[in-house]
């Protein structure tokens, strides 16, 4: 070991971009002070020095949103602390309209803004033009100005985070290139390096382009690749004033910014050039790539119309730099599934600059508290599956993720590329009979059906898309006769051995020392009473049990399952989800159809709700658990593998005299926000305790040994009527679509806002589902005393608020 690096520290961090200075700075802030940056040649070589430095608030959920807003407020200090001037000009930024479904998604981001707590207009084509005179206001509809947006020199911001980060105490050493993380019994322990090892209680892989090899050398998923991303620099213009905004004009997939009397205009355009297939080079440092004057020339014709003043401008660089986008274009953050005490901070989609804060921010608290100190599942690293590691995966995605940053964000939006990967046995048959097939985690899975032999499309829109009547109609089935659901890609882990039980009741709220055969809906909880998981467990004999949770939540709830098994522990975890397709029977007709299928007596007396046994249909052995997702009566069907299209056949056969039709993820998610059936990722998650969620009926609250947050929900309970709760919402009018995050309002102030929505065909309502707050407590006496509203695209429209499902809240269809 040289005298450059210490034998050890308490912390390690890998990359010296403005993210693993940000990281380094915010431990320093927590008093963790033993910190080591490596950076393999000088800071800011890869990414970050030819960033374009838009700092913009505004993201697509609260938590998002606050991580970006704290960035901006942190800037300003930082200067102030550092004496390191940061560049940062809070010059705000306009988002312009070319049509009416643009606007009306601006107007949708406008109130989710307004919700946050930001500062928003919504303004009209003569107010775009007097904050942006150069803007030629050809076919431009109307737009968004957030006033606190700006813009920041990125090289400099990261010179005042390692400055602060030095002033902490912090040590940066350039010039050391990290070859190898270190891990000792799935845990990582340090890294080596060409002047020797760095033994270290936490490492933290921050390295940008560089992460995915580093990590996958050790077992760890990082999805991650890089893409050409293209901007001019023009020569100084006369005429441009200085405190021009931000101009985001996505419909011509371009952005503007002016710098120093310059124009900078950039591009996220809808075919990306994937870059970097055969890895990045060592020796890739302050580099560009060629530039692409055939690629980048439809962005720079369009953004000469609408700017003329750039068509006597000057061109003083043509720059093409790499970036690193993800599968779903949100970042990586957090400790890795497969290795413990490895930390990542990757993969940014191009918003690294305005994340840079909030990032170090928060993964520097869940560093020192090993939890995330808020809801972050939409960048966990865990949300990612191990095959999106897949190097033509991620090329072939990646030529799309891009561009996607300023396409139109639909509702139900599919991705175009790399499809096809995950297919359940099923596949084929129901793409016959009409599937439209949508993509979750990588799985093919049927969102609506067509008529036999057609090829159903989506046609999208923020209005009721094309699928409309479709799902309508498989909702009627559920309803009044019998559907048929492909649910394969649900997640399902097999524990088993002589711990098993204890392990499972320790880490699950409901009692799970049932008899055998037993269906158990529960939640796995954190120390803070928060919701981990949202699952269901089946015992399938002493020692054995089998878990289903949701296919997003694979990699997550496998990972979260084992880190709680104890030292020495007798149990096993194994992933079943490939080899246990799953099919969902639902409707008043499934018990009449399960009789013909099974032979066997399938009445209430013989197989009550919750239980579960084997069956035979066909020629096959199958598991029907009797449990619902839609609020019908039904059976889970679990079909080992080689069964699987031998029980299809045999179920679609018997099933015409039943009325049976299939359906599909839409028809299960109008069913479900019919029944206010919690989804985990939306309605409920690691910041929702059962209480507030409204499943306190699921909470073993007295159960020998306790369970995992059962002290923190305890005093939650104990503390009275919820100030926060859950609750249901029907529209007046059945027009508006409900999706997530749309402010909701009771006499005129703002109480909370929604988390999911869908229209629910079985009782001809547009519906939601999201939070409300009031400090004496939401009671139902509360919601029915109030004028409730939900806020869609700057509009408000009257809504019932109640606690209680809309459809059948007694539950008696589903027990029929």
């Amino acid at each position: 070991m040289t005298a450059s690096l210490p034998a050890r520290a308490d912390v390690v961090i890998v990359g010296g971009g403005i993210i693993g200075c940000s990281i380094a700075y915010h431990l320093t802030k927590l008093g963790i002070r033993d910190v080591v940056l490596l950076e393999r040649r000088q800071l800011t070589c890869g990414t970050t020095w030819h960033a374009a430095g838009l700092i913009g608030q505004l993201r697509a959920s609260r938590n998002m949103t606050e991580l970006a807003k704290y960035t901006s407020d942190l800037l300003y200090e930082l200067e102030r602390e550092t004496g390191q001037s940061t560049g940062f000009k809070q010059n705000g930024s306009v988002s312009v309209a070319l049509n009416a479904e643009r606007f009306h998604e601006m107007k949708r981001g406008a109130s989710m803004a307004k919700m946050f707590g930001l500062a928003v207009d919504v303004i009209g084509p003569a107010e775009i033009k007097a904050k942006y005179p150069l803007l030629d206001l050809d076919g431009v509809v109307g737009g968004v100005f957030l006033p606190k947006d700006g813009q920041a020199n990125p090289v400099d911001v990261t010179q005042a985070y390692a400055k602060g980060a030095r002033m902490g105490g912090a040590r940066i050493v350039e010039g050391v290139a990290v070859e190898r993380i270190l891990v000792e019994g799935g845990r990582a322990v340090g890294v080596r390096t060409a002047q020797g090892e760095l033994r270290a209680g936490t490492v933290v892989l921050a390295g940008g382009m560089w992460s995915r090899a580093l990590g996958a050398a050790v077992g760890v998923s990082l999805p991650l690749h890089a893409a050409e991303h293209f901007y001019i620099v023009t020569e100084a213009l006369a005429g441009v004033p200085r405190d021009l905004p931000v101009l985001r004009v996505p419909d011509e997939s371009a952005y503007y910014k002016e710098d120093a009397g310059k124009m900078l205009v950039g591009a996220f355009e809808l075919v990306a050039k994937p870059w970097g297939m055969d890895g990045i080079p060592d020796d890739f440092a302050f580099d560009s790539l060629p530039p692409d004057m055939d690629h980048f020339e439809p962005i720079l014709e369009r953004a000469i119309g609408r700017l003329p003043i750039l068509a006597e401008a000057g061109i003083q660089t043509w720059f093409n730099g790499p970036e690193s986008f993800t599968p779903d274009d949100r970042y990586l953050l957090g400790e890795t599934a497969e290795v413990r005490d490895l930390f990542v901070a990757c993969g940014f989609n191009s918003i690294g600059i305005q994340s840079s804060g909030g990032v170090g921010k928060v993964l520097s608290e869940w560093i020192r508290d090993r939890h995330p100190p808020m809801d972050l599942a939409d960048v966990d690293v865990r949300r990612m599956q191990p095959f999106q590691s897949n190097p033509r995966y991620l090329r072939d995605r990646t030529v799309e993720t891009l561009g996607l940053l300023y396409a139109m964000h639909w509702p139900y939006r599919q991705v175009e590329s790399a499809r096809g990967t995950r297919r359940s046995p099923f596949h084929d048959r129901l793409v016959a009979a009409g599937a439209c097939m949508g993509e979750m985690a990588g799985w093919e899975r049927p969102n609506w059906f067509g008529e036999p032999g057609s090829r159903p499309e989506y046609e999208y829109s923020w209005g009721r898309q094309n699928w409309f009547a479709a799902t309508a109609a498989e909702c009627l089935a559920v309803r009044d006769r019998v559907a048929l659901f492909d649910q394969s890609s649900f997640a399902k882990f097999l524990v088993e051995g002589p711990d098993a039980l204890a392990l499972l009741n320790r880490v699950s709220a409901a009692d799970i020392d049932r008899p055998v055969g037993r269906v158990v809906y529960t939640q796995w909880l954190n120390a803070r009473g928060g919701i981990e998981a949202d699952l269901t467990v089946t015992r399938l004999a002493e020692t054995r049990f089998l878990v289903v949770t949701s296919g997003a939540a694979q990699t997550r709830d496998r990972a979260w399952l084992e880190a709680q098994v104890p030292a020495q522990a007798r149990v096993f975890v194994l992933d079943v989800t490939s080899g246990l397709p799953m099919l969902g029977l639902m409707g008043p007709r499934s018990r009449d159809l399960m009789a013909r299928l099974t032979g066997e007596d399938m009445s209430n007396d013989a197989f009550p709700f919750a239980t579960s046994r084997e069956v035979g249909i066909g020629y096959a052995t199958v598991r029907a658990s009797r449990i619902t997702y839609v609020g019908e009566l039904g059976w889970e069907l679990y079909v080992p593998a080689e069964y699987a299209a031998h029980v299809f056949d045999r179920i679609v056969a018997e099933g015409a005299e039943f009325g049976l039709g299939h359906a599909g993820y839409h028809a299960m998610n109008a069913c479900r926000m019919e029944k206010g059936y919690r989804h985990w990722g939306h309605d409920i998650g690691g910041e929702d305790d059962p209480v507030a969620a409204g499943l306190g009926f699921a909470v073993a609250w007295d159960k020998p040994g306790g369970f995992v947050g059962r002290d923190a929900l305890l005093r939650i309970r104990e503390a009275g009527t919820p100030k926060r709760r859950l609750v249901q919402f029907r529209l007046a009018d059945d027009r508006p679509s409900l999706h997530h995050e749309e402010p909701v309002w009771r006499d005129g102030a703002i109480v909370g806002s929604t988390t999911s929505g869908m229209y629910g065909h079985r009782i001809g309502a547009s519906l939601g589902m999201g939070y409300v707050a009031n400090p004496d407590g939401v009671t139902a006496e509360w919601l029915a005393a109030g004028r409730f509203e939900v806020e869609v695209a700057w509009e408000r429209h009257a809504a019932t608020a109640q606690l209680a499902p809309f459809y059948d809240p007694k539950g008696v269809r589903i027990r029929g």
